[in-house]
């Protein structure tokens, strides 16, 4: 699979899943964008991009402040064009039992997964419908299919980015556009490790993934790379759940 010249943006894409697509797509042949609230890290991530002869920049936004998302993509697009691929991939993780949870981990949450795949996909979305072609791609999770224990804020943003990718689909379909949600199961990522989950739940929930181990980010930047390819023209509004058989 090839993307020619196409420009991708990666949101996240300063570590974890979203580096691992940003990598992925570079060496599939687009330009890449890496957008991340962490400018270091973005920029790092450009520049192991850059050294392995793939054109890349490096913008800064944290992807809930509609503002933010505006400059930072206008920054993209003045770097390299209109965006026609689009992965959100940016997000926050934590644990919280809905009794003791705080009205602030409630809006976190729901504004970093889902109040940013909007913002970031009503930025771009112009450039893709001119053209008559895009692609788009929103990260979910497996619990936003099935929800968790002590994860209420979580679920209801990954099943609302579900929700959101549907309506897209529907939406922009006709006019080149496709849209679709990847819900990977549990990824050995450094926002899993940071996330408090407790060691002894990440290995029972190993021990139960039939092909025996966690996903990788490059398991995941697999399924993201065909579903912005060429050939997945004719796949929009799916959910694709990379998770080893943990979820069925």
């Amino acid at each position: 699979m090839t993307l020619g010249l196409r420009h991708a943006l990666v949101t996240g894409g300063g570590s974890g899943i979203g580096r691992a697509v940003a990598h992925r797509l570079g060496r599939d042949g687009a330009a890449v964008t890496v957008l991340d609230i962490d400018l270091a890290a973005a920029r790092r991530v450009a520049e192991e991009l850059a050294a392995a002869g793939v054109a890349a920049g490096a913008v800064a936004a944290d992807v809930a402040n509609a503002e933010g998302v505006r400059a930072a993509t206008a920054e993209a697009r003045g770097d390299r064009g209109d965006v026609h691929v689009l992965v959100c991939s940016a997000g926050i993780a934590g644990f919280s039992p809905v009794v003791t949870m705080t009205d602030a981990e409630w809006d976190r949450m729901l504004a970093v997964h889902l109040r940013g795949t909007f913002l970031v996909t009503r930025a771009v979305l112009p450039g893709m419908l001119a053209a008559r072609w895009g692609r788009i791609v929103t990260l979910s999770s497996v619990g936003g299919l099935r929800g968790g224990p002590q994860l209420a804020h979580y679920a209801a943003a990954k099943a609302g980015v579900i929700g959101f990718t549907k309506a897209l689909a529907l939406e922009v379909g006709s006019q080149g556009v496709t849209a679709n949600a990847v819900a990977p199961g549990l990824v050995d990522t450094p926002m899993l490790r940071g996330s408090g989950i407790p060691a002894d739940m990440l290995e029972q929930s190993r021990r139960q993934i039939p092909v025996g181990r966690l996903g990788t980010p490059d398991d995941i930047a697999a399924a993201c790379a065909f579903l912005v390819s060429e050939e997945a023209g004719f796949v929009t509004g799916q959910v694709v759940s990379p998770n080893g058989g943990g979820w069925l």
